[in-house]
């Protein structure tokens, strides 16, 4: 187990809407105004895009990523993490709960999902952290460690 003790520092509060995507929209919101680390948590619509289900083979390393389209209007709850990868660029590990109709998909948001409408997401920030994002050669994950130096 890794421990990295922080405290709270800003809340900021976004509305994103079409044309944004997730992760990208969150992350170059937390590049422009200087946060690196956070605790994130959204709901709204998604659409268009791809969200990873697992791996086809939970024994296998590197895990090979079950990926599945998400084409048509979901509405969706979502939380992440956000911290710096190795060069300190804010990266977010968020993952959704997409549902439409009677049918829901839960995954990893990282490969990318459009904005429908709206999507609400607060930010809380997380202050005094010494943890960062690095790749892990055995999962290819980018896994919390200590930060480098």
């Amino acid at each position: 187990m890794i421990v990295s003790e922080g405290r709270l520092g800003r809340v900021f509060v976004l509305r994103l809407g079409d044309g944004d995507r997730i992760p990208d929209a969150i992350e170059a919101f937390a590049k422009t105004r200087g946060v690196s680390s956070a605790l994130v948590a959204a709901l709204g619509g998604l659409e268009n895009g791809r969200l990873v289900v697992g791996p086809k083979d939970g024994k296998a390393l590197p895990p090979d990523p079950m990926q599945i389209a998400i084409e048509a209007v979901h509405e969706s709850a979502a939380v992440g993490t956000l911290f710096p990868d190795q060069d300190g660029t804010p990266r977010l590990h968020m993952h959704a709960t997409l549902g439409r109709g009677e049918a829901a998909r839960t995954g990893c948001t990282r490969p990318g999902l459009d904005v429908w409408k709206i999507f609400e997401v607060v930010v809380i920030e997380i202050t005094g952290t010494d943890l960062a994002r690095s790749r892990d050669p055995e999962t290819g994950f980018e896994l919390l460690g200590r930060k480098a130096g």
